[in-house]
């Protein structure tokens, strides 16, 4: 019977000439390391920006990664190995910046101070609006329950407090005044959940609370989820601008060989096709004439900025949001 065992001599040829061929080579990956709110933004996105790789000739995979921002930038510090990081505000990209994992100028990488959209904080009530709330003082009356996550870990939480505070210094208060409402608006706090996500879920989930604090993009979210009639938007009068940076993270993109992948991805948020995208998920887009196209899905609010009427992010992060700062002071005069 003949043999169809190869001989070692043919086994030893087959060896050989396999090692000379060249590797398949996989296709390349990103690593988007977001923040809470920004999970259905993504969905659409990241499929566009693979779609328009695919018709240049590239294959290419995106993943991602949510969470509280502080939390997520926090990861990434500590060994998370994010292309890009996508945020909702520039502190924690300041964060990065400062580890060494990203220029110091990355504000100046792209427009708009690297922001390709923005949102505000809004409120949102249940169903009759039972407790009457209409702007942010009626978040510090006795017998309201205010749902907002913690300020020291989210940006979510710290642009409601902001929101909240500048409301009053944007009006001609006093800061004595601002942290009074401020001071008694946490006082309504039952629970300071660590992200958005986890905020909405006490809310609309829990029962927990009369009303929410959250960014206005987040509001037709919640009512595809859990029900349109449920709940109700309230606008305050006054509001904060929140913007949300992006960044290449040059040393782990350098490690990965995705360097030029990964800037094109984030160039591609400000093409008209993804700042479509942007405002069909209720986020400001920056291109005029697709705000302008879908203006009707954002309230009339007065907006103020962080660097109008705070003096920028790093006075911010020093005088509100470090160990001791006046976040720590409030909680800590707070009898629960």
């Amino acid at each position: 019977m003949p043999s169809f065992l190869p001989t070692r001599r043919a086994l030893l040829a087959l060896i050989a000439s396999s090692a000379s061929l060249p590797a398949l080579a996989a296709d390349p990956a990103l690593l988007n390391v977001s923040y809470d709110v920004a999970r259905e933004l993504y969905k659409q996105i990241n499929p566009a920006f693979v779609a328009a790789q695919k018709a240049k000739g590239q294959a290419v995979t995106v993943n991602q990664s949510h969470g509280g921002s502080s939390k997520q930038i926090g990861a990434v510090i500590g060994g998370l190995e994010a292309d890009v990081v996508t945020m909702n505000q520039a502190t924690d990209v300041d964060q990065l910046a400062s580890s060494g994992l990203t220029p110091a100028d990355w504000r100046s990488r792209f427009p708009n101070n690297a922001a390709p959209y923005s949102s505000t904080m809004t409120f949102l009530v249940r169903k009759g609006n039972p407790k009457g709330i209409k702007d942010w003082s009626d978040l510090a009356r006795p017998g309201v329950q205010v749902i907002i996550p913690n300020p020291k870990v989210t940006g979510n939480g710290r642009y409601g407090y902001l929101a909240a505070w500048g409301s009053v210094i944007a009006a001609g208060g006093s800061e004595a005044q601002a942290r009074e409402l401020v001071t008694k608006i946490f006082t309504n706090v039952p629970v300071l959940d660590g992200g958005g996500r986890g905020a909405t879920t006490t809310f609309t989930q829990r029962g927990i609370g009369d009303v929410l604090v959250t960014f206005e993009a987040e509001v037709e979210l919640i009512e595809n989820e859990f029900g349109k009639g449920q709940f109700e938007q309230v606008n305050p009068h006054l509001s904060i601008e929140t913007e949300a940076p992006v960044a290449l993270v040059d040393k782990v993109a350098a490690k990965h060989g995705t360097t030029a992948l990964a800037k094109a991805y984030l160039d591609f948020h400000w093409t008209p096709e993804a700042q479509e995208i942007i405002a069909r998920n209720n986020f400001r887009p920056r291109d005029a004439a697709v705000f302008k196209k879908h203006a009707q899905r954002f309230a009339n609010i007065k907006l103020f900025t962080v660097d109008q009427t705070f003096g920028g992010w790093a006075k911010v992060s020093k005088i509100h949001f470090a160990d001791g700062g006046t976040f720590d002071q409030v909680m800590a005069g707070i009898k629960r």
